[in-house]
């Protein structure tokens, strides 16, 4: 049996999980937050599919704030979709994979290629807390005018500054300067804008 790990800690999972600390994802309230969001992502899918326009009040239930003028194309898949902020005129193409446990802000301007994906969730390194399902999550922020290749990773506690262009498949492990251009695994800036 795993220990208790937190004995004393009188808050929920999902206040842990708030808060940006370690929980375990098995509190009631977190798996019905992930089924909204599920069902809400489907719902917007089917309703892109037949009027795009139409569909963002969809969206704008599904994600937390919703700029003027985004087109994001589905399929979408989120954790929880309230998490995520998304600027004006922004563009994300098919089947973005944003895990939102922590918050997740695009900004205003951006293009986002397909496949991305910008990933909060973060595990313990050490085996015993990781086999009992313990976990954390740390914000990812993209800024303005932001252009992220198509497959591009972004992983926990990344910031991307703006005006950056980070090529099509790099793994962003840590944050990268405004006005670059940056490639690779992990993520490096070649040059300046």
């Amino acid at each position: 049996m795993p220990p208790d790990y937190f004995a004393d800690d009188p808050r929920s999972n999902l206040e842990r999980m708030r808060a940006g600390d370690l929980y375990i994802a098995d509190d009631p309230e977190i798996t019905r937050r992930q089924q909204r969001a599920m069902r809400l992502a489907a719902r917007y899918q089917a309703a892109y599919l037949e009027d795009a326009v139409g569909s963002r009040p969809i969206l704008a239930e599904l994600l937390g704030s919703v700029g003027e003028e985004v087109d994001l194309r589905p399929p979408l898949y989120v954790d929880y979709g309230s998490n995520i902020t998304i600027g004006a005129r922004t563009f994300v193409n098919y089947n973005l994979t944003a895990l939102d446990v922590a918050p997740i802000i695009i900004g205003d301007d951006c293009q986002l290629g397909p496949n991305v994906q910008l990933l909060t969730p973060t595990h313990p390194l050490d085996p015993q807390p990781r086999r009992d399902k313990l976990e954390a999550a740390r914000p990812i922020t993209i800024g303005n005018n932001v252009w992220l290749g198509g497959g591009v990773i972004v992983c926990p506690g990344v910031t991307v500054g703006d005006n950056s262009v980070i090529g099509a498949g790099a793994v962003v492990t840590r944050d990268i300067p405004a006005d670059v251009v940056a490639v690779g695994n992990p993520a490096r800036p070649v040059r300046e804008l």
